[in-house]
């Protein structure tokens, strides 16, 4: 690992704001983010990046590794579940199991985010055509999620767990309509008009991106106690996989690509786990898992050593193969 990259990560300021969040919880500080403006920004960021990756993917020339990329992104989405299901169904019920499984097979929009914060440090582009991967993979997940729960629990006669309804909410989820739209509207957009919402789209970005990690901070750090009680198993677990498939999906992207940037996209969103979408879809999937295992998995474990030691470890196996 290029330790130079590691150390320059670790002095990211979005990174350093997210530990600030954490200081400021430990020391009882009354500092806190308006729930309003909070939401704002979340729905912020969701709109920039879709809209930017819409662009992007508009001056795009169509060619099979579009449609290869698209194809991989939905099966690393659809197998990381199918996997990691087994391995928690050793220490907990199915539904916990399946709702956590679901999470480490979807994606984080934030660590997505930050990914491409890192590129643009490392001064490397990735295509547009990636929000759009990114995007796609959130629904695979919940409902490989769901299926296994079906098939290892009593869920299939519970009237709320109808795979309709879950495939349905996979994709009417306010964080994933919000990257689809703004992708397909930025896709379709003037050119010459799409110009005068740069300065919003691009210019401000990473000072939002740093405010949303200070508030990402606190919530990791008030949710984090009751995360502990359930043993070293899910803290191992939330490092080692999420370190696992990121590291062998950003060797084996090569096979699909050679954009040093994609790959890396590609290993960050199979590393990433979800907070937003996933926890959202078990509520109506999976009534009986306790959000309080998956959203501190994701957010207090997961996510930090993602944008932390991740991300260099990831971009380094990239780069060197």
């Amino acid at each position: 690992m290029d330790f130079q990259i590691l150390f320059s990560n670790l002095t990211n300021p979005t990174l350093l704001f997210f530990l600030l969040g954490v200081i400021a919880v430990i020391l009882k500080s009354d500092l806190e983010i308006p729930k309003s403006s909070s939401k704002f920004i979340s729905l912020y960021l969701l709109f920039a990046i879709g809209f930017k990756g819409g662009q992007e993917l508009a001056h795009s020339t169509y060619n099979n590794e579009i449609l290869y990329s698209i194809l991989f992104g939905l099966f690393i989405s659809a197998v990381i579940p199918l996997y990691t299901f087994f391995i928690l169904k050793r220490k907990m019920d199915a539904y916990n199991a399946g709702a956590v499984a679901a999470s480490y097979g979807s994606v984080s929009a934030v660590t997505f985010v930050s990914a491409v914060s890192f590129l643009e440090v490392q001064q490397v582009t990735s295509h547009g055509y990636m929000i759009a991967v990114m995007a796609l993979m959130e629904s695979p997940a919940i409902i490989a999620g769901v299926i296994l729960i079906r098939k290892y629990s009593q869920q299939e006669n519970e009237q709320n767990s109808k795979m309709r309804t879950v495939i349905t909410h996979s994709f009417v989820n306010g964080s994933v309509l919000l990257i689809l739209g703004s992708l397909i509207i930025g896709l379709v957009a003037d050119t010459k008009q799409a110009e005068g919402i740069k300065p919003f789209t691009t210019d401000i970005f990473k000072g939002f991106l740093s405010i949303f990690l200070l508030e990402m901070g606190m919530v990791t750090a008030k949710r984090f106690k009751a995360f502990q009680t359930h043993g070293l198993f899910l803290s191992v677990f939330a490092i080692l996989i999420p370190a696992f498939n990121g590291s062998i999906i950003a060797f084996s992207s090569s096979l699909i690509t050679e954009n040093a940037g994609n790959r890396f996209i590609f290993a960050i969103l199979a590393a990433s786990a979800s907070y937003i979408a996933v926890p959202a879809a078990m509520r109506i999937a999976a009534p009986k898992s306790d959000p309080g295992l998956y959203i501190p998995m994701a957010l207090g474990l997961t996510f930090p050593f993602n944008i932390s030691v991740g991300m260099p470890l990831y971009y380094a196996i990239v780069t060197h193969t």
